[in-house]
């Protein structure tokens, strides 16, 4: 069930709020809550609905576990704290990596050891990496003391299930939520931020993104030896935008509707293309997962606190977890050792004349990232190398031309992604919003701004109702 379905929107989330809000207190408030989490997760996901309270209950004992032994660093919270990792760990690389281990070692091995009849039926559940990352976020912060265990069982399931961020994020971190968890309060101002923020979300995704996306994949599932030159270039760059419209818009709605619940989650996109170095870009593009590396993994293989070529090492080790989390292909991984060599090499100041050029310095990160994306959207290493080639040559003979694939409409939606990928139109409504006399202000938030997000609304459900192409990318991860 995808946020922008009609089963979603015009059943599944009234009734949630509905629901919610009838309920008398916290508790009941969070059993709601839970009970739709769940139903929304069943709905595509329904066999391993157990798999996931499962590890929220385990995890909520290793919790428990930990807050209940003294000192900070002992050795029997590091094997408490252990256990509970390896666990959590274990079940991502059953689901999600078992078969790639295994046709790696029958690589390696020639077909001595490998992909057997059960590992081929191992299904992978919806946002395995997701709560996984949750679970972990947990353990670590009670292990650190930064927040407290939970006594009640109900609050970390809804910390493991709550449906705004289960299937694809964001990554929200356990210490900063966890005094939500209890207790949350909603008010009329934050509701209707709210909501603005999810029809906001749900036009990036409809309007932008799928529209984009249907172009994208016609291009990548046809032979890349088939694209002529100016249609691979266009493909790339609209897939830099649909993959940025997808998931900010998902975060999008994501964020808005916890606030409608009283939840405030953090932000996990500020205008990424715009930055100037792949280090700023990181601290602008899926800010959730940016942040969980660092906290989690970065600053356990001691960051920035040892010699320099053991933070660089550091940097190439969690980029290259970076990638693996994304997909069990190598094609992942090329695609976050692309990122993390780049950010090697700005840190060494190898590339500091670059990054120091105004224009240039954006046109660089723009460059490092549409090559990387190459890999992390081709479905093999081969077809990449084969699109990377398409980028440079003109095929003899493509079968696929421009004009004779991308249509207006496409080309209308491209053109907005690349005016609403810069903070430009953002910071005038903000503008809007917030300065001028206060008769201009009631004259914006009474009538233009409810005018404009009721035409987006109308538009999206209008492109969903008739039936047209609506994944979302990050649902795979």
């Amino acid at each position: 069930m995808v946020f922008s379905s009609e089963v979603f929107l015009f059943a599944f989330l009234p009734a949630a709020l509905a629901l919610y809000f009838l309920a008398p207190g916290d508790r009941p408030r969070n059993m709601v809550l839970v009970a739709c989490s769940l139903v929304f997760y069943a709905w595509g996901g329904a066999p391993f609905v157990l798999l996931v309270v499962g590890s929220a209950l385990v995890n909520y004992g290793f919790g428990l576990a930990l807050s209940r032994l003294p000192g900070d660093g002992t050795r029997e919270r590091r094997l408490v704290l252990a256990a509970a990792v390896t666990f959590d760990l274990a079940i991502l690389v059953w689901f999600k990596y078992a078969g790639f281990l295994a046709d790696n070692l029958t690589f390696i091995t020639g077909g001595a050891i490998g992909r057997s009849v059960a590992l081929s039926q191992v299904y992978l559940p919806l946002g395995i990496s997701f709560f996984t990352f949750h679970a972990i976020s947990y353990v670590v912060d009670v292990y650190r003391r930064t927040s407290e265990a939970r006594k009640n069982p109900l609050e970390v399931v809804l910390y493991f299930v709550f449906f705004p961020q289960l299937i694809a994020g964001p990554i929200i971190r356990y210490k900063d939520i966890a005094a939500q968890l209890s207790h949350r309060e909603v008010t009329l101002e934050g509701f209707a931020y709210g909501v603005r923020r999810f029809v906001v979300g749900l036009g990036k995704k409809v309007l932008v993104a799928n529209t984009l996306g249907a172009t994208v994949d016609h291009v990548f599932n046809t032979p890349a030896a088939d694209v002529s030159l100016p249609l691979a270039w266009f493909a790339l760059a609209a897939y830099t935008l649909q993959i940025y419209f997808d998931f900010s818009g998902y975060s999008d709605m994501a964020i808005g509707m916890a606030r409608m619940f009283g939840f405030r989650f953090l932000e996990n996109f500020d205008f990424p293309y715009v930055a100037g170095s792949i280090q700023e870009f990181w601290r602008r593009w899926h800010i959730s997962l940016s942040r969980w590396f660092r906290d989690y993994l970065y600053v356990s293989l001691g960051g920035n606190r040892v010699s320099p070529w053991r933070v660089y090492l550091n940097l190439v080790i969690v980029f290259f977890l970076c990638g693996l989390w994304h997909g069990a292909k190598w094609t992942f991984v090329v695609w976050g050792l692309i990122h993390g060599t780049f950010l090697v090499l700005e840190r060494v100041g190898a590339l500091r004349r670059i990054t120091a050029l105004p224009v240039v310095r954006h046109v660089y990160v723009l460059a490092v990232v549409m090559f990387a994306w190459v890999f992390f959207r081709a479905d093999s290493f081969g077809y990449a190398l084969a699109y990377l080639r398409a980028l440079v040559q003109q095929a003899p003979s493509p079968r696929l031309g421009f004009w004779a694939t991308v249509d207006h409409e496409t080309l209308l939606a491209f053109a907005i992604g690349c005016v609403l990928a810069t903070p430009f139109i953002a910071r005038r409504v903000e503008a809007a919003l917030d300065e001028g006399s206060w008769w201009h202000r009631i004259a914006v938030r009474a009538a233009a701004l409810p005018a404009g997000l009721a035409l987006i609304f109308v538009a999206a459900v209008t492109k969903l109702a008739a039936g047209t192409y609506n994944p979302f990318i990050y649902f795979r991860f």
